[in-house]
């Protein structure tokens, strides 16, 4: 009998351990991200250290877990001489099992925020389209207001061109199906012309293409263009993709989801 209540004092003496080791963790981790917000959100640029091109007057961001806590309040509020960010897309997915560490966060606080707000899924060309699809899905809640989902394709990993076409079709056409509306395509130029070819001309674009003045150099019509990787932005502490959108505000309403 003394050894079952030796027992029983030792197991909740390990229990109130635990409980109290979590408790410590969480407030400890909760430290960290609003000491990382408090970092991001300080910072100050002078301007958004590159050039803008303003014939377009819709501009946007794209992150991931690279960018780490991001203060959204302070990226919507910037404002360098009437340039704003008004869309973000956000990394939720790569592959058939990985989700970014920072996509819940990123997602709820972009929109509570105010920004125009896009998820994406970074394509694996080893694996089925359909599977990557479905993870997507799983991860991914789209409501009114948002942009479509993106895929962003952009290396081979050593299959077949044809291969990677069947397995991005397979992708596109899984989430169409889901959420009633066309994907958008991210993609550089080069590969987008070499890989993907004209097989996806019906598809909205977003395409990456630096050190241009203008435009991208694409033979076809694009929604987005991702034209610098070296911007700074209030609220983030390190660098980020800059974008812009082809098109005025009307044409960006009716890009959304409805």
């Amino acid at each position: 009998m003394a050894n079952k209540k030796k027992v029983a004092i030792v197991f909740w003496k390990i229990l109130i351990g635990l409980i109290a080791t979590a408790t410590v963790f969480m407030l400890l981790f909760r430290v960290y991200e609003w000491w990382q917000e408090r970092r991001a959100h300080f910072i100050r640029y002078e301007a958004f250290g590159i050039e803008i091109p303003t014939r377009y007057h819709i501009h946007g961001i794209d992150v991931s877990r690279y960018q780490e806590t991001i203060d959204w309040e302070s990226v919507k509020s910037m404002d360098v001489e009437g340039v704003k960010l008004g869309f973000s897309f956000i990394k939720a997915t790569e592959g058939v099992e990985s989700e970014d560490r920072f996509y819940k966060r990123n997602w709820k606080r972009a929109k509570e925020a105010g920004m125009a707000r896009g998820a994406y899924h970074f394509f694996i060309a080893t694996k089925n389209g359909k599977v990557q699809a479905e993870h997507f899905i799983k991860t991914v809640e789209l409501q009114p207001g948002d942009l479509p989902p993106v895929l962003d394709v952009e290396k081979t990993f050593g299959v077949p061109y044809s291969k990677v076409r069947e397995r991005v079709r397979e992708w596109l056409v899984t989430v169409e199906n889901y959420y009633g509306v066309r994907p958008i395509i991210y993609a550089n130029v080069d590969f987008y012309q070499q890989v993907l070819k004209d097989e996806f001309d019906d598809y909205p674009l977003w395409v990456a293409h630096y050190l241009q003045k203008e435009k991208p150099r694409i033979y076809r019509d694009w929604h987005f263009w991702q034209y610098s990787e070296q911007g700074h932005v209030n609220g983030i502490f390190c660098r980020v993709d800059f974008n812009a959108f082809n098109g005025d505000s009307t044409e960006f309403k009716n890009l959304l989801i409805n």
